[in-house]
């Protein structure tokens, strides 16, 4: 790591978390979450990672201009049937794995599942004008979950604010260090800046550190599989299509939940969710799919994001 690469990832962490904060402030000063314009700086926060990007790229030349492309990822997409069939599976698989997290919960204990959906069918009901037919839950819940995939191609806009600087930017400037310290410092990194959000009780209802940690913690389960989605693809495209399928099917949880689940628990981003992308990420080590890194296109014999002066592929 080079002392100009150290400069460049503190200055893309700082500037980060910085504009995160500085986006959210009109919550603090005002209603919280319940404030009018939340509904808008929540979606803007999500672009301070790529604003980021573009100043520390530009202004500190990390990477250099010759590469800024293939070093985040955006292009070329090859060898184009392996980056294809990770943005199809970072595309449909985070629903699945949710699906098994609500599973995992209810195992655990951490959420009862009602299956005539009658806490939805009674906010559907008031959702509804009075007097209005209210149509089947089930119908209600189907939809739902069908539209899943479509919801997650829409989110990928936002998705994709953050993606260029977590695993466009981060994750190649850290690459020197290893696969793993850079899937977990950069885990880490995108759940601590969430902080501005969460304090306020976004997530997981709380509003103090402890919610904080517990998405620390989802990050980094979350984040060393769109991390690995990123380093077997040489892609970008994979990592955004997740992260939006992510944030489609958050709320799957809540479908099927008898009452107000603790999402710290039960939710995705809880221990629910941890158990199942460790039991993934298990797998996938298990498996060799993390020492399986491609080569960066049009740079023979430089492993992803590594330095210019490494010519030999890394196992690490």
């Amino acid at each position: 790591m080079t002392r100009t690469r150290i400069a460049a990832i503190v200055s893309f962490v700082v500037l980060s978390c910085g504009l995160a904060w500085l986006v959210a402030l009109p919550l603090w000063l005002g209603d919280g979450l319940a404030e009018p314009i939340a509904g808008l700086l929540l979606p803007a926060m999500m672009f301070t990672p790529t604003v980021a990007t573009v100043i520390v790229t530009f202004a500190l030349r990390v990477p250099s201009s010759g590469e800024r492309v293939r070093f985040l990822g955006l292009w070329p997409l090859r060898p184009a049937k392996r980056v294809v069939w990770l943005m199809v599976l970072g595309w449909l698989a985070p629903p699945l794995l949710i699906g098994l997290s609500v599973v995992v919960a209810a195992a655990l204990g951490f959420v009862q599942i009602d299956p005539t959906f009658a806490r939805v069918a009674a906010q559907l009901a008031q959702m509804l004008p009075e007097g209005a037919p209210t149509p089947p839950v089930e119908l209600f819940v189907i939809s739902q979950i069908v539209m899943i995939p479509v919801a997650a191609l829409i989110n990928c806009v936002v998705a994709f604010g953050e993606e260029l600087g977590w695993r466009g930017w981060l994750v190649p400037a850290l690459r020197p260090l290893g696969t793993w310290p850079t899937l977990l410092i950069s885990g880490v990194i995108w759940g601590v800046w969430h902080s501005p959000v969460i304090l306020l009780g976004y997530n997981f209802g709380r509003t103090d550190i402890t919610g904080v940690l517990f998405m620390i913690g989802g990050c980094v389960a979350w984040g060393i599989l769109l991390g690995w989605l990123r380093l077997r693809s040489a892609s970008i495209w994979p990592a955004v299509l997740a992260h939006g399928s992510l944030n489609a099917a958050g709320g799957l949880v809540i479908l099927f939940a008898a009452s107000q689940p603790d999402l710290a628990l039960a939710g995705p981003l809880g221990v629910a969710g941890w158990v199942v992308a460790a039991v993934v990420i298990a797998i996938l080590a298990v498996t060799g799919q993390f020492r399986q890194q491609p080569e960066l296109a049009g740079a023979p014999g430089r492993l992803l994001s590594a330095p210019r002066e490494a010519r030999h592929p890394s196992t690490s």
